[in-house]
């Protein structure tokens, strides 16, 4: 059995589809590629939230629902 010729991902509430080859590899990743500041962020996957260490590390699979959620400072 090869890849799947796509992952979908659920971010924020919405699902978002990649082409297998295009799917960000890690959590880190796909908070980069949201544009969003890795150290202003707190990251939840299938209901767990994962330690900003362990992002690298954490792998992302078909069907994962992801929360991401960026701090912005202000006054």
């Amino acid at each position: 059995m090869g890849e799947p010729d796509s992952v979908t991902l659920t971010i924020n509430g919405a699902a978002s589809r990649y082409d297998s080859g295009s799917c960000p590899e890690s959590a880190l990743r796909l908070v980069e590629t949201l544009g969003i500041d890795p150290g202003k962020a707190v990251l939840e996957i299938n209901g767990s939230i994962v330690r900003r260490a362990d992002w690298p590390a954490t792998r992302l699979a078909d069907g994962d629902r992801v929360e991401v959620v960026g701090f912005v400072g202000g006054g």
